[in-house]
């Protein structure tokens, strides 16, 4: 399911060390850690920075700033994507309602390189 509602598309694959298919990683696997962020150096899909850190061969970068409406954040319980500006500051999916974890706001500037709201 895609938050643009655009239709269903295939799920995107989600690398590093996945624990379950809600996305939940080695390094963070609460009940609310369900996401996967697609990486705008890459346009892979990993569940942490970490994640990428220990796979992609290569340093982060984050989204510049004016990429709001990327589609860079899949809820790992109903796959749908979601924007950046949509996910900022969320504290549910829209499409399900599964909640995210609010300690994913401290990494916020690892993934996306510009204020909320820009």
């Amino acid at each position: 399911m895609r938050a643009n509602g655009e239709g269903s598309a295939a799920a995107p694959v989600v690398r590093g060390r996945v624990v379950d298919d809600e996305t939940r990683c080695a390094h963070y696997r609460s009940p609310l850690d369900v996401v996967a962020i697609r990486f705008a150096c890459c346009g892979d899909w990993y569940p942490c920075h970490l994640c990428h850190e220990e796979v992609a061969g290569h340093p982060i970068r984050p989204w510049p700033e004016g990429s709001g409406g990327e589609l860079a954040v899949l809820c790992g319980v109903c796959r749908a994507e979601i924007a950046i500006s949509a996910y900022r500051g969320a504290s549910a999916c829209r499409a399900c309602g599964a909640r995210f974890n609010p300690g994913c706001a401290l990494h916020d500037g690892i993934y996306f390189g510009f204020p909320a709201g820009a």
